[in-house]
């Protein structure tokens, strides 16, 4: 038996991947939709109220209109609610039977549309836009974000302000869209000055148009005092909640068209102020500072009570690389970098715990076909208790990654002879190689034979020449002898640096292979001897496997026992080396009863497979005294205890009577059998038990189970349902749901499709006994 290793639960990176991709196209496509029936439903109204039309007429009636006049449902329906409403556009149209070419709101009839007809349609389509998004739980910044990119960004505005009105009369901004953090931080606040611009429109409910920006000294969002502005009263109920200010790159004349477009704006920024909490957050220096790295950054924030990690804010590079999710500011870690957020949560929080940072080469180590490209050379800083900032590179950097590989090579010395000034340099990893003490004069590449073994100058001499005669790279594997007398294996990797066609230089490294060099040795001693020890353990383990099959087959046949149908099956371990001490019996007694077993001994090999086989055969004989499964698991814990090594194990017996369909049954700290009954699968959970071998004289509890013509019970091994991931409790849980989802089919087909749906990853042998009652 394994046990598995406790630890929390990391879901499969490719697999919450593409869901958080698939879930993000979802709510797009979700708002998309919703803000389209929104609009329908509004123009519908419209029709019901002024044709006395049903809903499903009214419907119909658009479609047809639409059809007519060559416009589109939505635009044709955001030009009835805005001729409802009062704003110039298509009214409701003409009642159903009677002339269906385009109309104004007189009913005249209007070949075709001008321009503000085109942009009061917009702003009813971007209106629809943002209660869709507030219905499907954005943010208030991405709400304002949909106003602004198709409001108002045609109207060559820069960004929108959207402000809370408190009880206090202080301005809370709760939301916006096209300004940098920095900004948004400045105006996080606005307090109830006497005589402010913003606090004036607020009491006086009037908008305030300032096409040439500041009229005074007074400070207001935007990006220089001549930008043009717009103050804007939102009021829901009659009552001003918050003001909506809008801010242009510079100065513009703002005429009664965008005036007339912003108003319209205004009521559904108005509805979203209660969207949810401000999206924004207290940057301070921190994310205008990331926004002018060249790679990836983002900014993490640890939830002060579960520690969940939230992503505070992304650089544009860091963007880039989330592109498959929508809004990724302030979704947590997990949401955005599925496959990676448990190693930067363990980095994150080292980082905050020790406040040093952290690096790591790539996150995740392991990387897989398939899965999302790894963050390469991440760096993870502390910037306060629960803030955590994450530098990383897109690609691989090859000057990084070589570093990282000459790291990992062992008495590796760098070297450099310039050939024009006479001089050497030498890292100093080489004076330790050739046994000099450092600051000694380093010994160009040409004039190192008298440091070498005097068989082996002939290979430095064939480097030389193609270094200075070729023109090429090469490396060779000497012998240098130390001062101390001392003899080193050398590997020498050079290069010719070659300046305007000329050979001004050779680089190069020097590495002791020593150790490699006598390791070669001693495992050519001991080769021998391995093998023949190799070929004795392969011998073992066949024989132990083999006795194991022949005892435990793998697929036994169908058996048809008094009143029961029976299948098992015998998974062995992946690795075949780790035979393990599973087991399981179907045995007809005298008496017409039938003995149902699985059992399972701790540990792998050859003493698992004996210890098993004792038991197995001593629970068979046992069973013909036709004595209760609590008494011969009396017995059995006796004969483990007498066994030759002591062993230890879980085991389930039970006595199944044809007569009265029951199932009189004890555990000895096995796992619970499965019942199935009409569809709906259940844990039986055994009386607390000892396992076997643990201390004698124990008393094993029976319990009692009556079973209908139909059920079908199943009992197993812990193979089967284990795993170092998760929980026991997990697992039998998996294992319950998966019961539940077999189809209706003969014995054999579930236990195999049984087999294929569930499986633990200890790679450890499993026994599986299905019985059905006839």
């Amino acid at each position: 038996m394994t046990k598995p290793e406790q630890g929390p639960v990391e879901p499969e990176p490719d697999r919450l991947a593409d869901a958080v991709t698939q879930l993000t196209a979802e709510l797009a496509a979700l708002r998309r939709d919703a803000a389209r029936r929104h609009l329908l439903d509004l123009a519908g109204g419209v029709l019901v109220a002024q044709h006395s039309l049903t809903p499903g007429e009214a419907a119909d009636h658009l479609a047809r209109l639409a059809e007519t006049t060559g416009v589109s449902t939505e635009d044709l329906a955001a030009d009835i609610v805005n001729g409802a409403t009062g704003t110039p556009g298509i009214a409701a149209g003409p009642a159903p039977g009677t002339d269906t070419g385009p109309r104004s709101v007189d009913g005249a009839a209007r070949p075709e549309y001008d321009e503000a007809g085109t942009a009061d349609r917009r702003a009813r389509l971007v209106e629809a836009g943002a209660e869709a998004a507030a219905q499907t739980g954005g943010t208030v910044d991405e709400i304002a974000a949909t106003l602004l990119k198709g409001g108002m960004r045609p109207l060559g505005a820069r960004a929108l302000w959207l402000f809370r009105r408190t009880e206090t009369d202080c301005l809370q901004l709760a939301g916006q869209a096209g300004a940098n953090p920095l900004e948004a931080s400045h105006w996080r606040w606005v307090p109830p000055t006497g005589g402010s611009t913003l606090h004036r429109v607020l009491g006086e409910g009037t908008p305030l148009w300032l096409p040439d920006g500041t009229v005074s000294a007074e400070a207001l969002p935007g990006p220089a005092p001549d930008s043009a502005r717009a103050v804007l009263p939102l009021r829901q109920r009659g009552v001003v909640t918050g003001l909506a200010l809008v801010d242009w790159p510079g100065p513009a004349a703002l005429d009664e068209p965008v005036r007339r477009a912003l108003t319209g704006l205004a009521a559904p920024a108005a509805r979203i102020l209660d969207a949810g909490p401000p999206g924004t957050a207290e940057p301070g220096a921190l994310t205008p500072l990331l926004d002018l790295l060249t790679h990836p950054a983002m900014a993490l924030r640890a939830d002060p009570e579960s520690g969940t990690l939230h992503v505070e804010h992304l650089n544009r590079p860091a963007l880039d690389s989330v592109r498959h999710v929508h809004g990724p500011a302030g979704r947590q870690l997990a949401q955005v970098f599925p496959a990676m957020h448990a190693d930067l949560a363990r980095l994150a929080a080292a980082a905050r715990e020790s406040a040093a940072p952290q690096r790591a080469a790539r996150v995740p180590v392991r990387h897989r076909a398939g899965d999302p490209d790894p963050l390469h050379d991440v760096r993870v800083l502390p910037v306060g208790p629960d803030r955590t900032v994450v530098l990383w590179h897109g690609a691989t950097d090859p000057g990084l990654s070589l570093s990282r590989v000459l790291g990992r090579l062992e008495n590796l010395a760098a070297f450099e002879d310039d050939l024009i000034t006479g001089e050497s340099r030498w890292s100093e990893q080489a004076y330790r190689i050739f046994g000099l003490e450092p600051g000694t004069s380093p010994v160009p590449l040409r004039r190192l034979a008298p440091q070498l073994h005097r068989e082996d100058t002939g290979k430095l001499d064939e480097l030389l020449t193609e270094l200075t005669q070729r023109r090429e790279g090469g490396h060779i594997v000497v012998r240098a002898v130390r001062e101390d007398g001392g003899l080193r294996h050398l590997r020498i990797a050079a290069e010719p640096l070659l300046t305007g066609g000329v050979l001004t230089g050779i680089t190069g490294v020097y590495q002791d292979v020593s150790a490699q060099h006598h390791t070669e040795i001693a495992l050519s001693a001991t080769f021998d001897r391995l093998t023949a020890a190799q070929t004795q353990a392969a011998l073992r383990q066949q024989l132990v496997l083999q006795l194991q099959q022949a005892i435990v087959p793998e697929v036994p046949e169908l058996q048809r026992l008094p009143g029961l149908q029976v299948a098992a099956r015998y998974r062995p371990a992946a690795e075949e080396y780790r035979v393990g001490g599973d087991w399981y019996d179907v045995l007809p007694l005298p008496d017409g009863r039938v003995l149902v077993v699985t059992g399972d001994i701790a540990g792998h090999g050859i003493d698992s497979v004996t210890g098993m086989v004792a038991l197995r055969n001593a629970l068979r004989g046992l069973a013909f005294t036709g004595h209760t499964p609590g008494r011969l698991m009396a017995w059995l814990n006796e004969v483990t205890l007498h066994t030759h090594g002591r062993p230890t194990a879980t085991a389930v017996c039970g006595l199944y009577d044809p007569s009265d369909h029951t199932l009189r049954w004890a555990s000895a700290g096995h796992l619970p059998p499965v019942l199935l009954r009409e569809g709906a699968a259940e844990l039986l959970e055994p009386p607390r038990s000892i396992l076997l071998g643990a201390v004698p004289d124990v008393a094993y509890e029976e319990t009692v189970t009556r079973l209908e013509p139909g059920d079908t019970l199943m009992l197993y091994t812990d193979g089967l349902v284990e795993s170092r991931r998760t929980g026991i409790d997990q697992g039998l849980d998996r294992l319950r749901r998966a019961v539940e989802r077999l189809e209706p089919a003969d014995l054999d087909e579930q236990a195999d499709a049984l087999l294929a749906a569930v499986t633990g990853d200890t790679d450890d042998d499993t026994s599986l006994v299905v019985v059905r009652v006839s």
